[in-house]
Formats: C-alpha cells, sequence, structure tokens
C-alpha cells in the first residue's frame, strides 16, 4: 500500500515538515552517505525546492529514510549535514523526490538563488502588512512599485544566475532589465507630473531642473544629437 500524500506537501509518518518558506529552484548537488555495509557512496542530485530547513531532492538512488547525508553545493562550496526525512508522492503514486532536513537551518547554503527569492517574499509580506495598516496611500503606493521594481530585479538577478549556472544565454537578461528601468522611469515621471498638479512639489525645485536636463540628454542620445553638457568631440 502506498503512504498517503496531498499535493504540495511533505509528509513524513502524516507531519508535515514544512516549518519555513519553500521556493522552487533547480539547484545541483553532490550527495554522499554510508552504506549498510560503511561503505561511502556519492551521487549527484539536484534540489526542486528548498528552504532554510531543508529541500526536496531528486537523484537516482534514494537513502533510506533516517539516513544521514552530507550535501555539497558546488555553487558556493559550502557542505552540511542533512537528514533524509521521506519520500515525497505525488497523488498518483509517482516519486518526485527525497525531502531532507538540514542538521542547522540555513539560508545561505543553498546559495544567492534562494536568498534572493526569500528577500522578495518578505518585501512581499511587508507589503501585505502595510495595507493592513494607518499608512497613507500614496505612501503605500510609492512604497509598493519600489517593492515592485526591487522584485523584478531581484528577478533578474536570480535569471542571471541560473541561466550561468546551466551554461545558458544570459544576454537577453540585461535587455529585459533596460525595459523595466524604463517603465519605472515613466511610472516615477507620472507620479512626479500628479506631484506638480497637486502642489506638493514646486515647480523652482532645483530637483526638477536636474531632471529635465537627464531626461534631454536621453532625448539627445534617442535623436543622435549632441545634448546639454556633452563633451566635445
Amino acid at each position: 500500500m502506498k503512504p498517503a500524500s496531498t499535493p504540495g506537501s511533505v509528509l513524513a509518518h502524516g507531519i508535515d515538515l514544512r516549518r519555513s518558506h519553500r521556493f522552487s529552484l533547480v539547484l545541483p548537488l553532490k550527495v554522499e552517505w554510508y552504506t549498510a555495509g560503511g561503505s561511502p557512496f556519492q551521487q549527484d542530485a539536484y534540489a526542486r525546492e528548498v528552504s532554510a530547513t531543508g529541500g526536496l531532492l531528486h537523484m537516482l538512488k534514494f537513502p533510506a529514510p533516517g539516513q544521514i547525508l552530507t550535501i555539497t553545493n558546488p555553487a558556493t562550496g559550502q557542505t552540511c549535514q542533512a537528514k533524509a526525512v521521506a519520500l515525497r508522492l505525488s497523488p498518483e503514486g509517482d516519486v518526485l523526490g527525497m525531502a531532507v532536513e538540514l542538521s542547522a537551518h540555513s539560508e545561505t547554503f543553498w546559495g544567492m538563488s534562494f536568498r534572493i527569492k526569500k528577500a522578495s517574499n518578505d518585501l512581499k509580506e511587508l507589503e501585505e502588512s502595510l495595507r493592513s495598516g494607518s499608512v497613507d496611500q500614496q505612501v503605500l503606493r510609492d512604497f509598493r512599485d519600489a517593492v515592485d521594481y526591487v522584485r523584478k530585479t531581484a528577478w533578474a538577478v536570480y535569471e542571471w544566475q541560473d541561466r550561468q549556472l546551466h551554461q545558458r544565454d544570459t544576454a537577453t537578461v540585461l535587455p529585459l532589465l533596460a525595459s523595466e528601468r524604463v517603465r519605472r522611469a515613466i511610472q516615477l515621471t507620472q507620479d512626479i507630473a500628479a506631484d506638480i498638479d497637486d502642489r506638493c512639489m514646486p515647480t523652482d525645485s532645483p530637483a526638477l531642473a536636474d531632471l529635465i536636463r537627464a531626461m534631454d540628454q536621453i532625448h539627445a542620445r534617442i535623436s543622435g544629437k549632441p545634448g546639454p553638457g556633452a563633451a566635445a568631440s
């Protein structure tokens, strides 16, 4: 009889092992443990989901539940001890991977990709908490826009590292990031225009003069003409 399981759960003897946020990523690892005969056994594996407390590992041969493992992250060179907890099964009974629990909770072992995803999630939760408070709507909007920009930039960093790790083309990441900067600049200029209309921003502000010069420089580069303050050739 196959052990019962639920989609998205990690179960061991009916106990849900999820005690911190889990994030999906594909991370190559090396796993080692000792066989029943006392011989070391090592194989390649990769993590499919990770958290500060553990992860879900996929490999050709699975250790027995309760087995103590040594896991190495080749990208960082870090090594940690973990315990094989239980196999995760799909609703159809297929093996999805082995749930492991780190001997010491860590937010650095899984590398930068995990930290970026966790930071993005923390910002999202902070935004949701602020929404339930008494924060001014304009201040909340600015915070939300800033968080959105940080999360998208964090995604670009994650995508860059992931493509490097798996030897895929990284050239398309920078144009996506540049497009996001343009979108953000448009949004900011629209917000500034609204501030001027609402008299929150005086029209004689030195900051506005600097902004106009910066916009003139962008326009000059687009049109191919020398902008204000451009160096003589």
